[in-house]
């Protein structure tokens, strides 16, 4: 396999993984100014930006069952 191949399958996970963040913050109920930073951080910093988006931005709520 030629490296040019895994730099390509890298940057395609890559790509999916920015588009699923960004459906992630545009669905969360933030502020609208919230979600257009996080948004311009994930599209222009990539790699960067997803490790501080799953570091920083998503909030898990946990739900009981009751």
């Amino acid at each position: 396999m030629q490296i040019e191949y895994v730099w390509i399958a890298l940057a395609a996970v890559l790509v999916v993984i920015e588009l699923w963040a960004i459906n992630k913050v545009i669905k969360s109920g933030s502020k609208v100014d919230n979600k257009g930073v996080w948004i311009v951080v994930i599209v222009f910093v990539p790699l960067i930006g997803l490790i501080a988006w799953a570091l920083a931005g998503p909030k898990h709520s946990t739900h009981s069952a009751q």
